[in-house]
């Protein structure tokens, strides 16, 4: 207890199979000297602002138990830990890490489309295997091209459904709702943003004395995330009221439904309004 800097300087606490999970609130009181002179430790370090104490498997478990009564607070679970975690840290350091942990699921997705996509430039790009592409130089692999920059552009053309599924994860929603808002902001009845600059027309709803435009918020990164947080609150505020026969029924369809309505009412207008600023000072 004292090699952490005493029962005041912690914060929270769980476990897993072989580690104490801590939340301390200096990390820098931990003497770790005496903590590797501890018998019971068989190594520490720090990781997503947790402090972390190597045990072992089954001996984690009497121990978290002892160390818990000789602190005088309850446990704590291991998304709880990492609720407060996060919360250390300035707010860059937490904007930080809120964008990692929503972008680095899909980031596979998005390097692999990446890779394909090389690949279909390779056979259609001119002047770099001869004056003409490999696709007019073999006209049987035109075919084969056009499968690649399918499965190529697919993660790009959907990344709004990706965004959606991972930040309804990390805002603590159903992913499958920020899975379905994604599709609904590139639902195909709206004019796509790319076909703007050709002059195209873009139809409008009337909602309550508003013209809203019907705009394909396809390739969009922020419209979607801040949608998903909206609606992420939206659930869970629901999810505490509503009683729980009737919470499938009801929770998921009006959470959509109210956040669609704010997407298309006033986030993908803001969104796309503070988008190019967001740009260029990055």
């Amino acid at each position: 207890m004292e090699a952490i800097g005493g029962a005041e300087n912690l914060e929270t606490a769980t476990h897993c199979v072989t580690r104490l999970r801590l939340v301390l609130k200096d990390d820098d009181k931990v003497n770790k000297d005496e903590l590797s002179e501890n018998p019971l430790v068989k190594g520490q370090f720090k990781a997503d602002n947790q402090y972390q104490i190597v045990i072992g498997p089954g001996t984690v478990d009497e121990v978290y138990k002892r160390f818990m009564n000789e602190v005088g607070k309850e446990g704590a679970s291991k998304d709880e830990v990492k609720a407060a975690a996060a919360k250390k840290g300035n707010p860059l350091q937490r904007l930080v890490k809120l964008l990692g942990d929503i972008f680095i699921p899909i980031l596979p997705a998005i390097v692999t489309a990446g890779l394909l996509m090389g690949i279909y430039n390779l056979l259609t790009m001119e002047d770099l295997f001869g004056p003409q592409p490999l696709v007019k130089q073999f006209p049987q692999i035109h075919d084969f091209a056009d499968i690649v920059n399918v499965i190529a552009t697919t993660a790009f053309i959907f990344l709004p459904a990706l965004i959606g599924w991972s930040s309804m994860r990390v805002f603590g929603g159903n992913p499958v709702l920020g899975l379905v808002l994604g599709l609904v902001l590139m639902h195909p009845q709206f004019v796509s943003q790319y076909a703007l600059n050709e002059g195209s027309k873009i139809p409008v709803w009337h909602i309550f004395g508003l013209d809203v435009k019907q705009l394909n918020y396809q390739g969009q990164v922020l419209p979607v995330l801040l949608a998903s947080y909206v609606l992420a609150q939206i659930e869970k505020g629901l999810n505490k009221v509503v009683h729980d026969s009737i919470k499938m029924l009801v929770v998921g369809p009006i959470a959509l439904l109210v956040t669609g309505f704010l997407a298309f009412l006033v986030i993908g207008p803001i969104a796309l309004w503070i988008g190019p600023g967001i740009t260029d000072v990055v």
